[in-house]
């Protein structure tokens, strides 16, 4: 089916659900790159959302489901298929008690930000991470010494189907930057989260305290995806990078960024390509002379 006569399809099916074509995908990360999606949508609610995986799966088309790409790198020839985007269109949130009610699309520092001004703490090393909540659980985000797994209690997700599953802590297999959700495709719709009554006063100090930190040793007015490589076991990413001397190092405006050598920054007009070809050296380097792997953190997708 041609791509005008599928989004006609759409529109009629789903009435008012956002959709573009052709979007640049550098638009909706945070390195900045990426070549074009074919499609684009952004639904609003879980019906909506579940119309859109049925639609799409009735006519076999690649579907890529992605919160605000603070974790993302895609290739300079874009996205072939469906993008559907779960940000700030599906970001509600309450509070019940010292338990937050929240859909996936909420960024981690707004729902930082909800629980400190209803005086439950627990979510105060999650201010700083910059990703959605659903990301946030697939990957069991982590910093400071916490982690997701501290805190959620239960999480509602649906398959490539849209048929929809209720995980319990234990269930959704919680380790390092992994997960059942991701392991085995789920989408997180809504996230449960247990917090503790306390101080708002505390919490922002606590808060404000880590977020220092982070200002301090990040290098955070650069464009980038956070921490490029995973922990290996026994060692720090960033500190076999500069050992390796990358430190600074340069691939066109893909750089290893000086203030941290965990982090590849873009320095303004970076390619996909380029931030590739870097990952590759940095690989390289800290195999030769550590024989230790380094393994992306960042999610690569997309066509070269």
């Amino acid at each position: 089916m041609h791509k005008s006569q599928l989004v006609d399809e759409i529109r009629k099916v789903i009435p008012g659900l956002c959709l573009y074509t052709d979007e640049p995908m550098k638009n909706h990360t945070s390195f900045r790159v990426g070549g074009p999606a074919d499609l684009m949508l952004l639904p609003k609610s879980v019906e909506e959302l579940r119309q859109t995986l049925q639609l799409l799966g009735n006519h076999n088309l690649p579907v890529y489901i992605m919160g605000n790409g603070s974790n993302l790198l895609v290739r300079d020839g874009g996205l072939r298929g469906a993008v559907i985007k779960l940000g700030d269109n599906f970001s509600d949130v309450s509070v019940k008690g010292t338990e937050l009610w929240a859909q996936a699309g909420i960024s981690l520092a707004k729902l930082a930000h909800v629980a400190w001004q209803a005086g439950l703490a627990g979510l105060e090393f999650a201010s700083g991470i910059p990703g959605t909540l659903g990301g946030a659980v697939a990957m069991n985000a982590g910093a400071y010494g916490r982690e997701m797994a501290g805190v959620i209690q239960q999480v509602t997700c649906c398959d490539p189907d849209g048929n929809l599953h209720i995980f319990s802590l234990q269930e959704l297999e919680l380790g390092y930057r992994t997960s059942r959700v991701r392991r085995d495709g789920y989408l997180v719709l809504e996230v449960v989260l247990q917090l503790e009554s306390e101080d708002p006063q505390v919490i922002k100090r606590k808060m404000d305290e880590l977020n220092h930190l982070r200002r301090e040793k990040q290098p955070l007015n650069f464009a980038s995806a956070g921490s490029t490589f995973k922990r290996p076991p026994g060692y720090y990413a960033g500190k076999l990078i500069d050992e390796a001397g990358l430190r600074g190092f340069t691939v066109g405006q893909a750089q290893v960024a000086e203030k941290h050598c965990g982090f590849i920054i873009n320095r303004g007009a970076a390619t996909a390509s380029e931030i590739l070809e870097l990952i590759n050296v940095v690989q390289q380097r800290v195999w030769e002379k550590f024989q230790v792997r380094l393994e992306l953190e960042v999610q690569v997708i997309g066509e070269n």
